[in-house]
């Protein structure tokens, strides 16, 4: 094969790589929204994260700013809120 094939190859499966690493760190982080509302509604949370979906298509953006909202809301909740197992944690 011709090594400019090769360097294709190569760069084609870095560029998926990089979209694979991109894609577990925000099923990793970014779906903590959508599963704390879910168990604090007692639902799955599949049904959140399509409700999300929706939302988002049908308000045009909507739904996504609400999801950074939420985010945000839950990571300066959870700042504030840190369970301390003694008085002496602060």
């Amino acid at each position: 094969m011709p090594k400019f094939i090769l360097k294709i190859k190569l760069a084609v499966k870095a560029r998926m790589k990089i979209q694979h690493q991109l894609l577990y760190s925000l099923q990793k982080r970014g779906f903590e929204v959508c599963r704390r509302i879910a168990e604090r509604l007692g639902i799955r949370t599949k049904i959140v994260r399509t409700s999300f979906i929706y939302l988002t298509f049908v308000t045009l953006g909507f739904g996504f700013a609400l999801y950074l909202f939420l985010a945000f809301w839950l990571k300066i909740k959870d700042l504030v809120y840190t369970k301390r197992t003694s008085v002496f944690d602060l």
